[in-house]
């Protein structure tokens, strides 16, 4: 990788969950520079930049970050060049529907929007002010997964409550934009052809969704008015009936039960606990082959209605950990949607290729590696204008 020249400006793409801090820094031509991960933060902490790996003693969000700028010193990059930094906030809520500056106004409603993804806003704010007390005066932008679908039609966020419920957020909102809008941007270029105009998007990792997507911009999406809902997920329970969800709070209690949907559900609570995928297809138990079933059969009955959503379908991408590193999951998912006339190259989708839709297929089935730290980037540039 080049040296980045000391006078560049660099943007700081940060993306921070309960016990990690991922990372990037990315220059004005929209290339990573120095990238990496600081994993364990509390216990057994490990450093990875640009594939590198240490143990480091690290203890919170803060120190990670202090331990992330020490490794960007060392490798020649001045903490002048940082102009700013841009933040991957799950949760928006109805009023940050755009990238936009941290103000304490901004971080009240990222605070308020907490109750709707307990795993991850709490931890986005942490970022936030890890850096806020350790560079007061770099500009931070937020970037909000949700804002990908802020433009959806009311028929398909509204759930069928009285007006006043609505009124006050009770809709549905839909997460991973920052992967779809990444999506949007980088197909055409691996590509080289416009954007399909009907592309039917998967988002599979262990958090896990789907996004139709009409001309660039999206129509429906399988998440609701948090991350649980839609498809079968690592830990989380996907869709499930709402009084079904009543009786669980009456036997275990609210805050137990909604551990139990976030956290001890999907395909773990499928597979006694296990939610590695590469795990579960590695195994011969029949909890782990079911668990597999499961998912597969849920990304497969969402797709028809997200497919219903666009009227037809021009192409399919896969991202995330899941998406872009399970073949038999893609597999699989392609064979439940034959019916529509696309059909799967065994040997690419084995072999590493981006596009892997058989000769025959109707519609094309690419694979776009994730990259939301250039999609944070990109954000941050035009908030800043």
């Amino acid at each position: 990788m080049e040296k980045e020249r000391h006078d560049s400006k660099l943007i700081f793409a940060l993306n921070a969950g309960s016990s990690s801090l991922k990372f990037a820094l990315i220059n004005e031509l929209m290339n990573k520079v120095l990238y990496g991960l600081v994993s364990e933060i509390g216990k057994n902490s490990i450093l990875t930049v640009n594939g590198n790996i240490e143990s480091i003693d690290c203890t919170s969000h803060k120190n990670a970050l202090e331990k992330i700028f020490t490794s960007i010193a060392k490798h020649g990059i001045s903490m002048k060049q940082i102009c700013a930094v841009g933040h991957r906030i799950v949760h928006g809520g109805v009023n940050l529907t755009a990238p936009m500056r941290v103000t304490s106004d901004v971080i009240a409603e990222i605070r308020a929007c907490q109750h709707l993804a307990p795993l991850h806003n709490p931890h986005n704010l942490s970022g936030i002010n890890a850096i806020a007390d350790i560079f007061p005066e770099l500009p931070q932008i937020a970037c909000f997964d949700t804002a990908f679908h802020s433009g959806n039609p009311a028929v398909a966020t509204s759930y069928a409550l009285p007006i006043n419920y609505v009124s006050e957020g009770f809709r549905r909102f839909g997460f991973h934009g920052l992967s779809y809008s990444s999506i949007v941007e980088t197909l055409p270029k691996l590509s080289g052809h416009p954007l399909p105009g009907k592309l039917l998007a998967f988002h599979l990792g262990n958090g896990a969704s789907e996004c139709a997507i009409v001309d660039g911009k999206s129509v429906a999406t399988t998440m609701g008015y948090s991350p649980l809902g839609g498809l079968t997920m690592g830990t989380r329970i996907g869709d499930i009936d709402g009084i079904a969800v009543l009786r669980l709070a009456e036997s275990l209690g609210i805050a137990e039960t909604e551990s139990l949907l976030n956290e001890r559900s999907g395909l773990a609570g499928l597979a006694c606990g296990k939610s590695n995928m590469a795990e579960l297809l590695a195994s011969q138990a029949p909890e782990a082959k079911f668990a597999v079933e499961h998912f597969c059969y849920w990304a497969v009955r969402h797709a028809g209605s997200m497919i219903a959503a666009m009227g037809g379908l021009d192409a399919i991408a896969f991202t995330g950990g899941i998406g872009e590193n399970a073949h038999s999951v893609r597999s699989k998912i392609i064979r439940g949607l034959s019916w529509l006339g696309v059909e799967i190259s065994e040997a690419r989708n084995r072999d590493g290729s981006l596009r892997i839709d058989h000769p025959n297929s109707r519609s094309e089935i690419w694979i776009v590696p994730a990259d939301e730290e250039k999609e944070i980037a990109r954000h941050v540039v035009r908030a800043l204008g």
